[in-house]
């Protein structure tokens, strides 16, 4: 719901309360301020019988902020309206912020229960600011007289948003409409809250046992370890069976079981679960609940004027229309697409060549690639793990970040964490001014949803002329330490980490003074371009040899596994460009439809959808519809194809390091000035021919990738 910026980005001063439902404020850590280490939220005092009373006077509060403005006398102001607007709800944005963030990171069944509760709440609390006509009518009054109003290029930015989610927030629309619209948000509100949590439970809920020695031929050493203590954590060790090994949905369990796991039996269990997540017709099942979230997507964007969602939501994006974003998919396809046939006729004349008279399919493709990978270049991932610790790539993260921006972390153990895991640092400048606080959260549990991830706890503003640091996470699902090793990282882990650290440097070298524009407050398809640059130095020879040491000998990375990881970037690109783009393509298919066109059979609709694009058997799209947490409980919708989009931008923009030196301070200070600092202050073109001088080129990424032939 677009109201949700105005909800959970503004800000005021708390004073204090009266006990709320029984509870004192001494009783409730959200009712003062937090009394902690730079007013992180006091996670050792946070309970889960706490959130529903402090919700609830959020939301008192927020409307008492909403009612202060709608009965002023005075004429409409910037600063009455605008800023009085942006300035309120605290209370309901603090206790906003840490529920949902830990319903991701470290939920529990009191957790999500009271998500499903507060949901409509929130979704309700939403529509009443975004349907106010009394507030509408001075902040369209304020716009009105936009140009003749003395203001900073960043107050018009803020006035030129706040009208336009006004807008389409269905402020001006009928008063049938109008309700009808808060029902929409009000369903879609529970609707998404229950797809994710199915698909936690259905993670959680599927196991591979494993009690047979010879079942687990061809798995590393580290991961048979990851197995065992699994089971032992399950309490399935020893027994009348003897030894057991459990593998789990997780992607630090299932994917190198598919990349090495010679039982081919087992690889297509494990991966036909992966396949049916949310596909049971039981109570976890996620097929009608996303067939009804894509008509009821379709409905409010047609009721607010829009041909499809995905129109809806492009309008504040880089790529603008869907036209836009197809005609970048398909150019892509285009160039993908027969490299992909050629990847896998290589891989079936391997099966061939092995005499296994079977036919390549998706639960092999890993398994071979991995074999014709040692074979063409002589590079193992297991190879790699060792130079690739947990903490020495946080340390080279570190390092790279100290020589681009003069960054310096500091561990701090007296901040409150929400998970014994966690890990507290301060971020400073060089020179020792504090920045912010950012946590990190690495290892997979019962109690996170899948996949990694950036988010914040307090967002980078100046209030009352004084600036306010941010504070953020990092929330990854990284292979566990095994045996007598620490945590060791594949090299995908290794990108993800740089990528998430870069949304992490986007929130905290924000230099705003709105909230609402802080950070990461940007379309979906400019916001990964800070993640995705970062990842460029994680491979870049001059930048291994700086962090890639062997966890035992401290030898640093020797030339000749730099040179194979350089010869074998352009290896299986065509699966994971099409994998990728399939996904993104599915997406669009879905929110580009009409209400009256939303399918009754979502698994018949993406297979007409795959059949389309002409996607080839042995490659599911990276995330199959009844899984695809993204587009259906991540905020993603209509733009999953912003990776893509973004990597335009960071494989054009990184030209620069690499012409100009891969540590290049200019350069790098250059882009913390126009673009991380900027947040959401200007369009993101603008920022970005601010950096790069011109707009950018495909050419780049697609010679990263192997599919442009020539320039």
């Amino acid at each position: 719901m677009k109201s949700t910026l105005i909800l959970l980005t503004t800000t005021m001063i708390l004073t204090a309360l009266a006990p709320v439902n029984g509870q004192s404020t001494a009783e409730n850590p959200f009712f003062s301020a937090y009394n902690t280490p730079f007013g992180v939220p006091a996670f050792d005092k946070i309970r889960p019988e706490h959130f529903e009373p402090a919700f609830e006077e959020g939301i008192k509060q927020q409307a008492a902020d909403i009612t202060k403005i709608t009965n002023q006398t005075q004429a409409p102001t910037f600063a009455n309206t605008i800023e009085a607007l942006e300035a309120g709800g605290d209370l309901l944005s603090r206790v906003s912020t840490v529920f949902f963030n830990l319903n991701s990171a470290n939920t529990s069944d009191a957790l999500q229960k009271i998500a499903q509760t507060i949901a409509p709440k929130l979704a309700k609390t939403g529509d009443d600011i975004a349907l106010n006509p009394v507030l509408f009518k001075r902040v369209k009054a304020v716009y009105d007289q936009r140009n003749q109003l003395k203001l900073t290029g960043e107050q018009q930015q803020l006035l030129e948003k706040t009208y336009k989610n006004f807008v389409r927030g269905g402020a001006a629309l009928s008063s049938n409409q109008q309700d009808r619209l808060r029902k929409i948000n009000e369903e879609l509100s529970v609707l998404t809250l229950k797809f994710g949590q199915n698909l936690l439970a259905e993670n959680n809920a599927y196991t591979l046992v494993i009690d047979k020695k010879e079942d687990l031929s061809g798995l590393p050493p580290s991961l048979v370890d990851a197995a065992a203590k699994e089971a032992k954590k399950r309490n399935l060790e020893g027994g009348p069976m003897g030894q057991k090994w459990v593998f789990t949905l997780q992607n630090p369990s299932i994917m190198p079981f598919l990349q090495y796991a010679d039982n081919r039996t087992l690889r297509e269990q494990i991966f036909r679960a992966y396949l049916e997540r949310g596909n049971h017709n039981d109570e976890r099942d996620n097929k009608a609940i996303m067939a009804k979230m894509v008509a009821l997507r379709a409905e409010k964007a047609q009721l607010l004027g829009y041909a499809s969602h995905a129109a809806f939501v492009l309008e504040e994006s880089m790529a603008s229309t869907p036209a836009k974003v197809s005609e970048l998919l398909n150019q892509l396809w285009a160039a993908a697409a027969p490299v992909t046939k050629q990847e896998a006729a290589e891989l079936q004349a391997m099966m061939d060549q092995e005499g296994k008279n079977e036919k390549l399919e998706s639960w092999d493709w890993r398994y071979y690639a991995e074999k014709l990978r040692k074979q063409k270049y002589a590079l193992d991932g297991e190879q790699l793990k060792p130079y690739f610790s947990l903490e020495n790539v946080r340390e080279g993260i570190f390092m790279l970040t100290g020589r681009l921006y003069g960054l310096r972390f500091e561990r701090r153990t007296d901040l409150p964490v929400y998970q014994e895991e966690v890990m507290g640092y301060e971020v400073k400048e060089a020179d020792g001014r504090h920045i912010g606080i950012i946590y990190m959260d690495f290892h997979p549990r019962a109690s996170k949803r899948g996949g990694a991830w950036m988010t914040s706890y307090r967002r980078q503003k100046v209030e009352n002329g004084k600036k306010i640091a941010p504070v953020v996470s990092i929330v990854c699902n990284f292979s566990r330490p095994a045996g007598d090793a620490p945590a060791l990282l594949s090299l995908e882990e290794t990108r993800t980490f740089f990528h998430e650290f870069g949304h992490a440097l986007h929130g905290l070298l924000s230099n705003v003074t709105y909230g609402s524009l802080s950070g990461t407050a940007v379309p979906r398809d400019f916001v990964e371009l800070p993640s995705q640059i970062m990842e460029n130095w994680s491979e870049e020879a001059q930048m291994l040899k700086l962090y890639a040491k062997h966890y035992k000998t401290g030898e640093v990375i020797p030339d000749a596994l730099i040179e194979k990881i350089n010869k074998s970037s352009l290896f299986n690109q065509g699966f994971e460009t099409t994998e990728y783009l399939a996904a993104s393509l599915l997406d669009m298919d879905y929110h580009t439809l009409k209400p009256d066109q939303t399918p009754s059979d979502v698994l018949a609709f993406e297979k007409q959808s795959m059949a389309k694009i002409g996607l080839i058997d042995q490659i599911p799209p990276r995330y199959r519809s009844t899984y695809f947490q993204h587009i259906f409980a991540g905020g993603y919708s209509a733009g999953y194809y912003s990776y893509i989009w973004s990597a335009v931008l960071d494989a054009d923009a990184f030209e620069v390091f690499k012409q100009k030196g891969l540590f290049d301070q200019k350069s790098a200070q250059s882009f913390r000035k126009n673009v991380l600092e900027k947040g959401g202050t200007d369009e993101p073109m603008t920022l970005y021919k601010n950096f790069r001088g011109s707009e950018p080129d495909i050419k780049p990424l697609l010679r990263r990738r192997g599919l442009l032939k020539s320039m």
